[in-house]
């Protein structure tokens, strides 16, 4: 037993927010799975940008790619989708040994067509066959223009990871759309038990952006909230998971939506590198960390049980005490959304750049 463990017995789900043809070929996330018990994948453009712009890895494909005449866009995502298949693969023991619900490893659609619908779900397709292995999830942004997407995808049987949430307002939405989408699937006959998904809640950048604001406000009151907005917020919204999915009518056979916490990395070193994760333990939930925290994790070996459950009227307490000292949240979610999108825009387009220069 290790505290990656004691966090799986109070019902999280431990993932890996990482991957790389380095970490696939080396054996190294064979033995994550062993050592470290992880039990899934998630990627973003962000992490493929790091992971072939590094090394050596990628070479002899960018070779053959580019002898075929590939452009970036297709080299990029050849590589990605190889990656992705062969994590599947490697994690296909823990797909079967947890029904499904683990052993996952998502890949993200473009973000650059996050606002289309019909592109969305068109790549979304794409990507479900490419990778066709029944673990994979297929990300998608919970922005409008995405969210109906979402709905198309699940009811054409298609495992979704919706990505970038931060405010509860969306996340009701994203819950909406799970549930139009399963009972179209099952409408259509398809075996819903065998489709997953999980809503992606980002948690230390709406601290990032929330102390910002507070150090401006500048008041004892204020800075003394420092450091509290990420964890409440997301316990506000396990809250609404259970009263949501408890008071859903399901097709049966059907999974519930788990919560993800991601950006669980700490970004400011005063805090607890473990913040992220002690604090939002509980049933039904997965936790997709950095390794550096993964590794925290288990060195500190501070984790005690659910810490989710009922924790949501005492969040609900806290937000209204930075709405009290100034925060618009209306608007901080607002900003956290739209540069949400544009950072995986700009390490896409960086990596593209740098791919074509590779093929040219």
């Amino acid at each position: 037993m290790n505290a990656i463990d004691t966090l799986s017995q109070a019902g999280t789900s431990t993932w890996l927010d990482d991957l790389s043809r380095e970490r696939i070929t080396s054996g190294n996330l064979k033995e994550l799975l062993t050592t470290k018990s992880i039990v899934g994948v998630t990627t973003n453009p962000a992490i493929f940008a790091g992971a072939m712009s590094k090394g050596t890895a990628y070479d002899a494909q960018i070779a053959e790619l580019k002898a075929a005449g590939a452009t970036a866009d297709q080299a990029v995502y050849a590589m990605s989708i190889d990656d992705v298949r062969d994590a599947c693969d490697i994690l296909a023991d823990t797909y079967a040994a947890t029904g499904g619900a683990d052993g996952r490893v998502s890949i993200e659609v473009d973000p650059r067509i996050s606002a289309d619908r019909d592109a969305t779900i068109a790549q979304a397709r794409e990507l479900w066959g490419k990778v066709d292995r029944p673990n994979v999830m297929i990300k998608i942004p919970a922005t409008p223009g995405s969210l109906p997407a979402i709905s198309d995808a699940l009811a054409e049987g298609i495992s979704v990871n919706v990505t970038l949430i931060f405010s509860v307002a969306r996340y009701r939405e994203v819950i909406a759309a799970y549930i139009d989408g399963i009972n179209r699937a099952a409408e259509a006959g398809l075996d819903v038990s065998k489709i997953f998904s999980v809503a992606s809640f980002f948690v230390s950048r709406l601290d990032t952006e929330v102390d910002k604001r507070l150090e401006a406000i500048g008041s004892e009151e204020a800075l003394a909230l420092r450091g509290k907005a990420g964890v409440a917020n997301a316990q506000r919204a396990y809250a609404v998971f259970q009263k949501l999915f408890d008071a859903a009518e399901l097709p049966a056979g059907a999974n519930v939506q788990r919560p993800l916490w991601a950006s669980t990395g700490v970004k400011n070193s005063e805090y607890s590198p473990t913040l992220y994760v002690t604090e939002l333990a509980g049933p039904n939930t997965v936790n997709t960390m950095p390794e550096g925290t993964i590794d925290a994790v288990l060195a500190a070996d501070d984790v005690r049980g659910d810490t989710l459950t009922g924790a949501g009227e005492a969040a609900e307490e806290l937000f209204k005490q930075l709405v009290a000292v100034g925060i618009d949240f209306e608007d901080v979610f607002e900003v956290l959304e739209r540069e949400g999108v544009e950072k995986f825009v700009a390490a896409w387009e960086e990596l593209l750049d740098k791919m074509a220069a590779r093929l040219s």
